[in-house]
């Protein structure tokens, strides 16, 4: 693949350099603020080759390149310079308030998404290590990994402020600061110790901000809405000093007094809302949301479910919705490979084998977009197959514990339970296999046509 001449291609049907706010990128997709809209040439750039298809969602237009994304990204920055790519466009998204909050979290969330499914998946090796004994807890090896594995976690407030600051257009070191300054030793050890705590004499409701999320990005949101006031009010040869001093002085002990007891009352309240949804029939639950979970991926919605996992685990010690959809990965997965095996035309064999090898790592793109969507009922097939999986590990009560887990084989230790591995697991396991067999299975039998791939093939040629 030419990255650079794709590049040129890309930028020059979205509309040019001019019609672009700002681009970033996830594990597969540029994703676009475009000026408008209007001016992108959709159907051509889907039939650009080294693109799967395009996603126009929650304010962003994204074009679904794979696994080679970084390579694109990096030519697509260099086309179009350094304070594009970094996003300076200040005006305020149309649409939905749904769709500017689901734009909002994958703003805060997608630049952390690889280390936080990293650390979750070391928290959950060595959780398998040590309850199959082959690691003690007691080991060095143990607790530098372990430290490695659990910081990110420990220390979200201040990874989140300083993604939460970027995505608010704030200055990202001052939300960085405030995050750091609400899990910092001194306040978690008098915390802990239970000692009272006043600011002029106003009581201050202590709480352990370590993992948490809500407070860090209402405060992030806060400052943003602050920093504009001050900006107008200060001069600017005073600005530099004197607008980070009256922020940090303020917006510190208004996180600490209200912010943060309020963040974290709202946090519990959503994980027992989210806890009563799934308790009133697991497995009915699991059969509807992994039914239409990846409908959900590719209009970008999932990015609204990210932060409930992450909420879960900080305030009930697990999370058993990303257990009903994890499955989901394999379904589609299972899907491709049966289009492995029965097709005849060499592209769409080896385009579906790789779409295998990158789905067992959690990566569904390639799947999706480049199988099972354009041949449709696969994808059709897949997402029965994760219905199916999704209502076994409802029925089973699978849970993600300690961290979290964005997909594939690796990810699968996140789901042992801490004490050892139960029947919630082996369940969950089941739901892995099930998933991906009913995907394969139905795939193999009903969702593939040789004379429909003909069909499309001679369309796409005419």
């Amino acid at each position: 693949m030419n990255y650079e001449k794709l590049a040129r291609q890309i930028i020059q049907e979205v509309g040019g350099k001019e019609n672009i706010n700002s681009v970033i990128h996830c594990v597969t997709r540029l994703r676009f603020k475009l000026k408008d809209q209007s001016l992108a040439k959709t159907e051509v750039i889907k039939e650009l080759p080294g693109v799967m298809t395009v996603v126009i969602s929650g304010g962003q237009y994204q074009v679904v390149i794979g696994d080679q994304v970084p390579n694109v990204y990096a030519e697509v920055s260099k086309l179009i310079g350094k304070e594009t790519v970094e996003d300076t466009d200040d005006k305020v998204e149309k649409g939905s308030l749904f769709s500017k909050f689901v734009s909002l979290m994958s703003g805060i969330f997608m630049p952390v998404m690889g280390v936080l499914a990293a650390a979750g998946i070391l928290k959950g090796f060595l959780v398998a290590l040590t309850v199959l004994g082959w690691m003690s807890e007691e080991m060095g090896v143990y607790k530098i990994l372990f430290t490695a594995s659990d910081a990110f976690f420990y220390f979200m407030p201040i990874l989140l402020g300083f993604s939460a600051g970027k995505t608010f257009k704030t200055n990202q070191y001052i939300t960085a600061t405030i995050g750091a300054a609400l899990v910092y030793p001194t306040m978690l050890e008098i915390y802990n110790a239970g000692e009272a705590l006043t600011f002029l004499q106003i009581p201050v409701v202590l709480m352990n901000y370590t993992q948490s999320v809500v407070p860090i990005i209402l405060a992030a949101f806060i400052t943003a809405k602050f920093e504009k006031l001050l900006l107008r009010a200060i001069p600017k040869s005073l600005q530099l000093i004197f607008v980070p001093l009256i922020i940090l002085v303020i917006i510190v002990p208004l996180s600490f007094i209200v912010i943060g007891p309020i963040s974290v009352y709202a946090s519990e309240l959503l994980a027992k809302g989210a806890m009563a949804l799934y308790s009133l029939s697991p497995a009915i639950t699991g059969l509807i949301l992994a039914g239409i979970w990846q409908i959900a991926v590719i209009f970008g919605l999932h990015w609204a479910f990210i932060p409930i996992f992450i909420n879960n685990i900080t305030t009930v010690g697990f999370d058993p919705i990303n257990a009903l959809l994890y499955c989901t990965v394999f379904a589609q997965t299972g899907a491709a490979l049966a289009i492995a095996l029965r097709t005849k035309e060499t592209k769409m064999k080896t385009l579906s084998t790789t779409a295998v090898l990158s789905g067992f790592l959690g990566i569904t793109e390639p799947a999706i977009y480049g199988v099972n969507l354009p041949l449709k009922r696969p994808f059709i097939m897949g997402c029965i197959g994760g219905g199916a999986g999704g209502a076994i590990a409802g029925f089973f009560s699978g849970k993600m514990y300690g961290g979290f887990a964005s997909g594939g084989v690796f990810g699968i230790p996140m789901f042992i339970n801490p004490e050892g591995a139960n029947s919630e697991f082996y369940g969950f396991v089941v739901s892995l296999i099930v998933a991906l067999g009913v995907a394969f299975i139905l795939t193999y039998l009903f969702g593939y046509s040789q004379k429909v791939q003909l069909n499309q093939d001679q369309k796409k040629s005419a």
